[in-house]
């Protein structure tokens, strides 16, 4: 599947499929994918059509060239957030569905980095699952420079993943820093060298692939719920946590197991 291939010289997402997982690809040629506003429009489009896609086991968000992404195109800023409407509605309806849509994602969602991760590439990577790092990549969100701050919803996945002291560190400073530091801020999943990020990304494909789906899918959903505090569970969301119990996977994944066995899922 591609999404917007008729540009390539202003950017575009492209989605490639292999077996069961997914890879988004941001890629605009010459920019370190900084992202424009067809490009934020299209990861929404992406992201919205593979959570419907009940084949999949995971996907997987990269950028083309060695970068992941080096934040917002700032060269359209004079054409498309000049003035105070434009700017609301270009984090309000632009970037913030782009976003959701990839946080709430059924299927686990790994975001592979290299190169640059900045502004809303750290913001892409905030709201993935997993985060797999080359120890040469760089992140940070120097925005402070231009002049403005976060935008809520685009404040929200930075600072459910790396906590207020963390969250306003980067924002406040606007420091660009390193992978190792970024680990130690609790930002990413795994460091791994240049070399081996390849590798390392086919193997964790491998491990969420191997996983059942329905699994997948109920812990994200929790997880959510628990985070974002509170009422009690309800006696519906207890129902729900619990509806997989009668299920076909877990009777296989059991068996599998009991047989010594790699289990077959169907993700029902």
């Amino acid at each position: 599947m591609a999404i917007a291939q008729n540009d390539r010289v202003a950017g575009c997402i492209r989605v490639q499929r292999a077996a069961s997982a997914a890879t988004v690809w941001m890629d605009h040629p010459g920019r370190m994918n900084a992202i424009t506003v067809s490009m934020w429009r299209e990861l929404a489009q992406a992201f919205t059509a593979l959570s419907a896609d009940t084949a999949l086991r995971c996907v997987v968000v990269r950028g083309v060239g060695g970068h992941f992404a080096a934040g917002a195109d700032i060269r359209e800023f004079p054409r498309e957030r000049s003035r105070p409407d434009q700017v609301q509605a270009y984090h309000r309806r632009t970037i913030a569905p782009a976003l959701q849509a990839i946080a709430q994602c059924p299927h686990p969602v790994l975001a592979v980095i290299e190169g640059v991760c900045v502004g809303g590439g750290l913001e892409i990577a905030s709201v993935c699952d997993l985060r797999l790092a080359a120890h040469d990549a760089r992140f940070g969100a120097p925005i402070n420079r231009l002049g403005f701050p976060m935008a809520p919803d685009e404040m929200r996945g930075l600072l459910a993943l790396a906590g207020r002291a963390v969250t306003l560190e980067i924002l406040l400073e606007g420091r660009v820093f390193d992978a190792a530091e970024a680990w130690s801020k609790g930002l990413l999943t795994r460091v791994v060298e240049a070399a081996d990020l390849d590798a390392e990304q086919a193997a964790t494909v491998a491990r969420l692939s191997a996983g059942a789906p329905q699994a997948a899918r109920l812990n994200k959903r929790m997880a959510t719920r628990l985070s974002a505090g509170g009422p009690p569970l309800t006696e519906a969301e207890w129902q729900a946590c619990f509806s997989y119990a009668s299920g076909p996977d877990h009777s296989e994944g059991v068996q599998a197991f009991l047989d010594r066995r790699p289990p077959v899922f169907k993700g029902e």
